[in-house]
């Protein structure tokens, strides 16, 4: 199993800036892919960044050019730094990886860190 450890959540004024973290632990062997998707209130999960093993990017097209994926694979980390926060960015973040073992690709997913951007 991996665990995934979120931080970075909290309250801001919309302008402002958060950083997300995510770190992986437990029975890693080679992990892939890592994101984050978030899930405002009413809406349904959504993708909000990816990088790839490779270090390519993809966002959401409401936060190209606002947001900032990276990540750090000596300590199994995922960031997401978020820059002039919208109202309409409140949401529950949750980070995934792609962990690949002997048995093939398996997602994870984090408990999820609350943004909430106040207008």
């Amino acid at each position: 199993q991996v665990q995934l450890v979120e931080s970075g959540g909290g309250l801001v004024q919309a302008g402002g800036s958060l950083r997300l973290s995510c770190t992986a632990s437990g029975s890693i062997f080679r992990i892939g892919a890592m994101g984050w998707y978030r899930q405002g209130p009413g809406n349904e999960r959504g993708l909000v960044a990816y990088i790839g093993s490779d270090g390519s990017t993809s966002y959401a097209d409401d936060v190209e050019g606002r947001f900032t994926i990276s990540r750090d694979n000596a300590k199994n980390a995922v960031y997401l730094q978020m820059n002039s926060l919208k109202p309409e960015d409140t949401a529950v973040y949750v980070c995934y990886v792609r962990n690949y073992d002997l048995g093939g690709g398996n997602n994870y997913w984090g408990q999820g860190t609350q943004v909430t951007v106040s207008s």
